[in-house]
């Protein structure tokens, strides 16, 4: 595999980087120190034609001011946090309000609006943010560490790391939208979509977990076997009204801390491609794009995106996990490292 810098672009104090990394078959992923992103992703489809599937801008210093969060990290805590507020040792954190009344992927100049600092080896991408104590009223110095690697068979690998000095709560994932078709191909909700999860996190109507995980069988939100995302969308179900499509959080079958697991297949009939997601988190969040056509940037295809022209696969922590005791704990403290993983594997057939 090589590893090449193919730009850079002053912005503001820092410098934008891309790094493309290609394997021997001559698929390759692009990231960036712009929110430690995915900005592209080209492989075969089943005729060997080669397309970007990771939605993104013509012009990269747009993805510094998208307001979706395009392939990159949000952090401190990716999600929603009720009513911004968290409580950690009996002190009670209060965070920025930016989604309806909760906190959102770690507040509005959260991980995913800066420049990471960019140490490329011989064999990918690690991506450093140094988050200060009270950085959008965390606790904690954090260090934050997203590495990329991408192999001969087409996987692209996401290592998840930090630690911190003090108590605080971390939940970081990616948010790359996909189209398998490629970026100008116009909707996902063809795509057919497999979770390895028979149980999902029902929420009120702003997004926050009610706490209990229900049977995803007899409902909207099976996906147990494969089935167009677009299947059940304007079903009458209160989750699909809600977010206006999916929007949700499912619990991975057999997650158990450090394992890594089968999460999701995304198939894609027209191009004959599959997205294979493996990761060791207890979550997944999936987002149909529901509100990508309020956007007004300039897309990789010269136009501008429309709602559910892609699909997010976010491997995750739950959300509100911090108010919610018996979810998986999202706290860290000093002496501990996080460490997760996220692995997409691209084929064809």
């Amino acid at each position: 595999m090589s590893v090449e810098r193919v730009h850079t672009e002053v912005y503001g104090d820092g410098t934008i980087e891309v790094f493309r990394l290609t394997n021997a078959s001559g698929a390759w992923a692009e990231v960036s120190n712009m929110g430690a992103g995915i900005v592209g992703v080209s492989v075969p489809d089943s005729r060997g034609k080669m397309d970007d599937m990771a939605l993104g801008f013509k012009a990269y210093r747009d993805f510094m001011v998208d307001t979706a969060c395009y392939g990159k990290t949000p952090g401190r805590y990716a999600n929603r946090i009720a009513r911004g507020e968290l409580t950690l040792e009996g002190r009670t954190y209060h965070l920025a309000i930016n989604n309806g009344p909760n906190h959102l992927h770690g507040g509005p100049t959260n991980y995913s609006r800066r420049l990471w600092r960019s140490e490329p080896d011989a064999e990918g991408v690690t991506f450093v943010m140094e988050s200060p104590d009270g950085d959008e009223n965390y606790p904690g110095n954090l260090t934050a560490r997203v590495r990329y690697t991408f192999s001969a068979q087409n996987e692209l690998r996401i290592d998840l790391t930090a630690t911190t000095d003090a108590l605080t709560v971390i939940n970081l994932t990616n948010h790359a939208y996909w189209n398998l078709s490629g970026v100008g191909a116009g909707t996902a909700l063809n795509h057919e979509l497999k979770l390895y999860a028979t149980k999902w996190l029902p929420t009120d109507d702003t997004l926050i977990p009610t706490g209990e995980l229900q049977p995803v069988a007899d409902t909207p939100m099976d996906f147990t076997a494969a089935k167009p995302l677009g299947r059940d969308l304007e079903a009458d179900f209160p989750a699909l009204k809600y977010g206006k499509g999916y929007d949700n959080c499912w619990a991975v079958e057999g997650w158990q801390p450090g394992r890594l697991c089968p999460v999701a297949e995304l198939y894609d009939p027209a191009s004959g491609r599959l997205m294979e997601v493996f990761s060791d988190q207890p979550g997944v969040q999936v987002y149909t794009g529901n509100w990508l056509g309020k956007g007004e940037l300039i897309n990789k295809a010269g136009g501008r995106y429309a709602d559910y022209d892609g699909v997010a696969i976010e491997c995750q922590d739950f959300p509100d996990s911090p108010n919610k005791a018996h979810f998986p704990s999202t706290e860290l403290r000093p002496g501990e490292e996080y460490r997760r993983t996220i692995r997409f594997r691209f084929s064809a057939k």
